[in-house]
């Protein structure tokens, strides 16, 4: 599974249903799970944004259905970035170093 990560604001209409009902996260995550994904981490964080999720999904398309379904009900705005552990990130940057182009060294 692909890792993505998460970040959303809550609207008005949000936050009024997060105060009347603040059990609603979990079924958010729930939600989440029943169309192919997890929520394996969730944080409620300060700053511009409400929350930060870090979800696995199979795929882009699944992550994108998530991200549609979930801003499409007006009480959040979402944005999703795909993620890489950074061991994955740094063993690749190993294995595929920069080439310099002789050309554009003869200066």
């Amino acid at each position: 599974m692909a890792t993505y990560i998460m970040l959303s604001t809550l609207t008005d209409e949000g936050r009024k249903t997060l105060k009347e009902r603040p059990d609603r996260l979990q079924s958010v995550n729930k939600e989440v799970e029943d169309m192919g994904a997890r929520v394996r981490a969730q944080y409620a964080v300060l700053g511009s944004y409400d929350f930060v999720n870090v979800i696995d999904a199979p795929s882009n398309e699944v992550m994108a259905r998530i991200s549609m379904e979930l801003g499409s009900r007006g009480t959040i705005k979402v944005t999703t970035f795909p993620g890489m552990p950074i061991e994955e990130f740094l063993n690749n940057m190993k294995a595929n170093p920069p080439r310099a182009d002789k050309e554009d060294n003869d200066d």
